[in-house]
């Protein structure tokens, strides 16, 4: 890949790393889970763990490597190619790692970091609600506290390992603050008394991560267990905004390994497949879409690279949120698309079961919805933009005073309030 020149040779070494344990996955597994057979391989993650290659970014004090977050992105592609599924239970250990690395306890790390990153705890998030959606601050989970200890009430649904994970972060309010920016807060749920799962989703794709519904019913937890301890009551809104970084890098990292899959399972077929007396891939139909896919995922492998050194620099909070949507958006696009070509390009044959792409077609279509649409990646783009473009001072050549008409008074109208008629 033209990327590869980015990688130092500790990533390079790392990928091979992964791609041994990728290649380790039993071919069942895949086919079970897909089948819904399996409802949460805690399997794969116990494997990962042994193999050092859990929590990737974080401190080794808690067992993490302590790497950068273009490593985190190597693994991700490598691991992508399993589909959506295992690559999210993948994910949430460094999604939910990161809200407990950045903002739990010494404690909480101990009980819950260390052992994620061994393999030995699963996790989950609980962020979607049934009435709800990208509108996060509309949640209706409810906190009342008693003393040191808290009861939620409410419901959570499209949370992958709702069966199966043994904690799950949830955000719910602290009853008697108005602002629900200030009653946002997020707890380290464990199975138990009061926490039920409803529903579990029968899925077009992504399967086998047991995704479904949680129900809290007065589901008692400690402060102990509220992230950051009593620092943490009302820190949700916080953590929320810390966690859309590796839940969208995370989804842009694994996208592109959905996509280099299913492309390089198309030009090998178009390699051998003959119609008209040559191979496929010499007709322009199909080696165009060859070399659009292969630009697409370069482009966004690059882009992934550039938006990971840019959260480990200095940048405002701003450019940070703006670049990781723009990664998101744009590396989930391009693996839909990929693989939209790669189905093209076996024709009828991989409409079929006969090849994964129709697997990968299916998992690739949700990545563009989830941690946030990529509708709501285009709102978030232009608004970060727009707010710091408004502050900039000018720079370089004013090339709007290159027109022949620049200075002709009364022809830039833009109907500003109190602009002459």
């Amino acid at each position: 890949m033209s990327t590869q020149a980015m990688l130092t040779q500790e990533e390079l070494a790392l990928r091979e790393k992964v791609q041994d344990f990728v290649a380790s996955v039993p071919r069942q597994l895949l086919l079970d889970m897909d089948a819904d057979k399996v409802k949460f391989p805690k399997e794969f993650l116990e494997e990962a763990g042994k193999r050092g290659l859990l929590g990737l970014r974080f401190d080794p004090q808690w067992e993490g490597a302590g790497l950068p977050w273009t490593s985190e992105l190597v693994a991700l592609e490598e691991v992508g190619v399993l589909g959506t599924s295992l690559t999210c239970l993948y994910s949430l250990i460094s999604i939910v790692g990161e809200a407990i690395h950045v903002f739990g306890t010494d404690e909480q790390k101990e009980r819950f970091l260390k052992p994620m990153i061994r393999g030995e705890l699963t996790a989950a998030e609980a962020l979607t609600e049934p009435r709800g959606g990208s509108d996060f601050f509309a949640a209706t989970t409810r906190a009342r506290r008693e003393g040191d200890t808290f009861y939620l009430t409410g419901q959570k649904r499209f949370v992958v390992g709702a069966e199966g994970a043994d904690v799950i972060l949830v955000y719910g309010k602290i009853e008697g603050i108005e602002d629900p920016k200030k009653a946002m807060t997020a707890f380290l749920v464990e199975r138990g008394p009061g926490v039920e799962v409803r529903h579990v989703y029968g899925l077009m794709g992504t399967r086998g991560g047991g995704t479904g519904r949680l129900v809290f019913r007065n589901a008692p937890v400690p402060l102990s267990n509220v992230l950051g301890g009593e620092a943490g009551v009302g820190r949700g809104t916080a953590v929320f905004h810390q966690m859309m970084i590796p839940e969208r890098m995370t989804s842009a990292g694994g996208a592109l390994g959905m996509g280099r899959a299913a492309i390089e399972i198309a030009a090998r077929y178009a390699d051998r497949r003959r119609a008209f007396g040559q191979k496929i891939r010499r007709f322009e139909g199909v080696s165009f879409k060859i070399a659009d896919s292969l630009t697409l995922l370069d482009a966004a492998r690059a882009l992934n690279y550039a938006v990971a050194r840019t959260i480990e620099s200095d940048a405002s909070a701003g450019k940070v949120r703006r670049l990781v949507s723009e990664a998101k958006k744009f590396s989930t696009d391009a693996a839909w698309k990929v693989t939209n070509h790669a189905m093209q390009i076996l024709g009828g044959i991989g409409y079929t079961n006969v090849f994964p792409v129709e697997r990968l077609l299916r998992d690739t279509r949700l990545i563009t919805i989830w941690t946030g649409t990529n509708e709501i990646m285009d709102l978030v783009i232009q608004h970060e933009f727009y707010k710091e473009f408004g502050t900039l001072p000018p720079r370089g050549r004013d090339v709007e005073a290159d027109a022949l008409g620049a200075d002709l008074p009364g022809e830039k109208i833009y109907n500003e309030p109190g602009e002459d008629a």
